[in-house]
């Protein structure tokens, strides 16, 4: 795929949704941080529940201490791996008030010391609370990136250092939520709904239906 191939089909998804953002809710970085720790392997909309309860009670480092590893588990107990979630979360918590003021650090490297914090949840932070040009490739952009040869590659982080590297740099803070929002609603896993998709002409996916 060419440079002005991308490049359309960015300016589509800008005139579609000029101000993309993620659907999870929040008010703080320390907020998306908790929610971000929260949706691996667990949907957004699962997560909104469970933190309108926890956020209800706590949304400080030190609210969430206050409360305790059962108030936090009893909060967002519907999610799976709320165990092992709720202990990150503790642990995050008591690292912010140690070496952070409370504070959620602006940088890579002191979030992925957070405890339960990765890189691409680093990156949805560095880039949604921060805004910083950060490429947070989950499976739907995975499977976006290769799908449509936007940014093809065999690891995420082979897709993420691709879509950085490829995708125009006027697009690149918002390319994150697009990506995103195409995959979860339209090219999805198992059938792809291409007759309704923004990029369709523009796509080199060989196995399109219903265009």
């Amino acid at each position: 795929m060419n440079s002005s191939i991308r490049t359309e089909i960015f300016e589509r998804f800008k005139a579609n949704n000029p101000q993309p953002t993620t659907e999870l809710e929040w008010s703080t970085p320390f907020e998306l941080v908790i929610a971000v720790l929260l949706s691996a392997q667990a949907t957004d909309v699962s997560v909104n529940l469970a933190t309108r309860k926890l956020f209800a009670k706590a949304n400080t480092p030190e609210q969430m201490l206050a409360l305790g590893l059962d108030g936090v588990k009893d909060c967002i107990k519907t999610i799976g791996l709320f165990n092992a979630k709720a202990e990150h979360i503790m642990k995050t918590c008591l690292l912010l008030l140690e070496k952070h003021g409370g504070e959620v650090p602006k940088t890579r490297e002191a979030l992925e010391a957070l405890p339960g914090v990765g890189r691409k949840t680093a990156n949805v932070v560095l880039n949604t609370a921060f805004g910083e040009p950060t490429m947070a490739v989950d499976t739907h952009i995975f499977r976006v990136s290769n799908r449509t040869r936007i940014a093809p590659g065999k690891t995420v982080r082979d897709v993420e250092d691709r879509l950085v590297r490829l995708i125009p740099k006027p697009f690149l803070q918002d390319a994150h939520h697009w990506l995103i929002l195409h995959g979860r609603y339209v090219c999805k896993a198992r059938k792809p709904d291409c007759g309704n998709c923004l990029i369709s002409d523009l796509c080199e996916y060989k196995g399109k239906v219903g265009v």
